[in-house]
């Protein structure tokens, strides 16, 4: 399955099903799932990262656990646009997780996701630093498919 589109991927994909939405970093992946109607994106959790093979058992367990029917996937573009070395590790996650699981997939625009998210968490939920931590991730992950989802509802 390649690479899609918001239009190609609600094309493709069947009327109902979740979705999973990762934030992938160099450390941890935030995951989110959308509810079957593909409204509203809720965070899940966020693992550690140590090796691919160990961390995509884990995304597999989801996958099944939750009957994903896609991938939302965060892209790390630069703010000029541009897609650098982290795009390409990004990118390079995202064929490796689909060559193990054919689903349709969406690479998106994850620019200021994580800066959202933290500026939430300090101003509307005044959470302490070491609480952000722990969320800020699966956060940035729901953030992310929250926004793919809204635009998947607006294409016609």
């Amino acid at each position: 399955m390649p690479l899609l589109a918001p239009a190609a991927l609600r094309e493709t994909l069947p009327t109902k099903g979740a979705l999973l939405g990762l934030d992938v970093g160099t450390k941890t992946i935030g995951i989110a799932i959308s509810d079957p109607g593909r409204s509203v994106a809720s965070p899940v959790e966020t693992i550690r990262r140590t090796k691919f093979s160990d961390d995509v058992l884990r995304l597999e367990a989801l996958i099944d656990s939750r009957r994903v029917i896609g991938f939302v996937i965060g892209l790390p573009v630069a703010l000029d646009g541009s897609e650098g070395p982290r795009c390409q590790s990004v990118r390079q996650f995202a064929a490796n997780l689909m060559a193990r699981r054919d689903l349709p997939t969406l690479l998106w625009d994850e620019r200021f996701s994580t800066a959202a998210v933290e500026r939430f968490l300090v101003d509307e939920a005044d959470m302490s630093r070491k609480r952000r931590a722990e969320v800020v991730d699966k956060m940035a992950a729901a953030y992310i498919l929250q926004g793919a989802l809204d635009a998947l509802n607006r294409v016609a």
